[in-house]
């Protein structure tokens, strides 16, 4: 069941966060997925959260790579960026269907860690300088806050500039 894997995915973090003694903070509200919503919900701008996009990189004829790129919540993935990273041919947004089985989470609820080797983590610099970092935690009714800091150390991201600017 879907909402099964939510429920592992949130366990996962916390048991991630608990094991490392690190300070993160839980935030309950109403059930939100878009980034500039829960947001508001949160109490912080939006700069402060961290947008987590699936991304489907080929690489050449045979190679596709899997991305997680994490941006601030007010900027937008650079899809150029990432082609340059990888000196790719083409970068997409994953479908709906793969994104949810390598996020291991429903849109809205992606958390910017990957428990799955075949998702690799970009985060933009201006993701892992923040001293607050919010985003949800695999699920619409709940969030989490935790410095940039501690994120970098424990989710172990590829830390690139991958942000462009903020959608208009």
């Amino acid at each position: 069941m879907p909402g099964d894997d939510a429920y592992d995915t949130y366990d996962r973090l916390i048991s991630l966060l608990d094991a490392s003694s690190v300070d993160y903070k839980l935030i309950d509200h109403a059930p939100e997925g878009t980034t500039d919503a829960v947001c508001a919900l949160r109490g912080h701008p939006s700069s402060e959260a961290a947008k987590c996009i699936v991304l489907r990189v080929k690489v050449d004829r045979r190679t596709t790579r899997n991305v997680l790129a994490v941006v601030p919540g007010d900027r937008r993935v650079d899809l150029d960026a990432i082609r340059a990273l990888y000196a790719a041919r083409y970068v997409g947004f994953s479908d709906a269907e793969t994104a949810e089985r390598l996020a291991r989470a429903i849109p809205g609820t992606v958390l910017p860690f990957s428990f799955e080797p075949e998702l690799e983590v970009v985060a933009d610099p201006d993701v892992v300088a923040r001293p607050r970092l919010y985003f949800n935690a695999a699920r619409l009714d709940r969030s989490l806050c935790l410095s940039g800091a501690d994120y970098e150390r424990l989710a172990k991201p590829r830390v690139e500039p991958v942000a462009g600017p903020a959608p208009e």
